[in-house]
């Protein structure tokens, strides 16, 4: 029978979700960035115009000739800030680069604190490209644009030296970046340990992940909790130093952010429906060892 905190866990809906961080870390980074996916192998340049897509651009942006794309950029390998201290990299960077450029336009990649990227669509930016989760409450303010499903998921140390079980974490020390969904549901999931009698669960937080994982490779902690391509990512960053605990769970999709009823909506669909059908996307999301949620229909507002 499992346990309280995994049954909790395991009940979430996709609309408790965020699969993104909240912190709030101001613009440190603005600007094209072409290119930036080197680092993952994967060429941009080669993406051509969709003059269909292009089409439905809305007059403004056309004459612009920029996308401009809040992104919160603390979040490997989804969206963060190469080693220059500058650059913006991830697979969600590299989306907003292809989806831009399907539509004859430059990317302007604006970090941002991630909850003022919504409240700054159609105005600040044209888009949101930052893992968002689709949720009932963000549609109903926003248009949202799915392209990828994720879940969330569980490390420990390889080899799993304290014996950590997925089915109960209650006795464990957890730790997660700040500001994360998984912080709400670790300390739910905390809640749960103490009110069934069981042993404390602790939560130590971080300002990266990056900083979590090491915390659990070195030993202060013994379990990393994050969204499952986060997870990937820190097991193959640590080499293999880490590895994941059991299956993900909660999965949901993720989407684009527009201005709701927009032009810009049925462009940015449209723009990435094609990068779906000619293996773009799959290309981008294998180069960061991401393709397996990888979504084939750009669904506006889905269920």
């Amino acid at each position: 029978m499992r346990k309280p905190a995994l049954v909790m866990i395991a009940a979430m809906t996709a609309a408790s979700l965020s699969a993104c961080t909240y912190a709030s870390q101001e613009a440190a980074v603005t600007g094209s960035t072409a290119g930036a996916s080197a680092a993952a192998g994967f060429d941009l340049a080669a993406v051509e115009v969709d003059e269909e897509a292009a089409a439905l651009l809305p007059a403004d942006v056309a004459d612009r000739g920029t996308l401009r794309v809040g992104m919160e950029t603390t979040y490997a390998p989804a969206e963060y800030v190469d080693v220059d201290g500058v650059t913006p990299i991830g697979y969600d960077v590299d989306i907003a680069t292809a989806v831009a450029a399907a539509l004859g336009l430059e990317v302007d990649i604006q970090s941002a604190a991630f909850d003022s990227i919504i409240p700054g669509i159609g105005t600040k930016y044209d888009a949101g490209i930052s893992s968002f989760t689709i949720t009932p409450e963000r549609v109903e303010v926003a248009d949202m644009t799915s392209y990828l499903s994720v879940g969330e998921a569980f490390a420990v140390a390889a080899g799993n030296p304290s014996g950590i079980s997925a089915d109960d974490l209650c006795g464990a020390t957890i730790a997660l970046q700040t500001g994360t969904v998984q912080q709400d549901e670790a300390t739910q999931m905390a809640a749960d340990c103490e009110a069934a009698g069981m042993d404390a669960l602790e939560i130590l937080t971080y300002d990266s992940n990056a900083d979590a994982a090491t915390n659990v490779v070195g030993g202060k902690a013994d379990v990393l909790f994050a969204d499952s391509p986060i997870i990937g990512y820190a097991v193959t960053q640590t080499g293999d130093k880490l590895e994941q605990l059991g299956d993900a769970f909660a999965t949901a999709p993720q989407g684009v952010v527009t201005a709701q009823g927009s032009e810009t909506t049925d462009a940015v669909a449209a723009a990435l429906q094609g990068l779906m059908d000619d293996g773009t996307l799959k290309s981008i999301l294998d180069a960061w060892g991401a393709a397996d949620g990888m979504l084939t229909t750009a669904e506006v507002n889905p269920a």
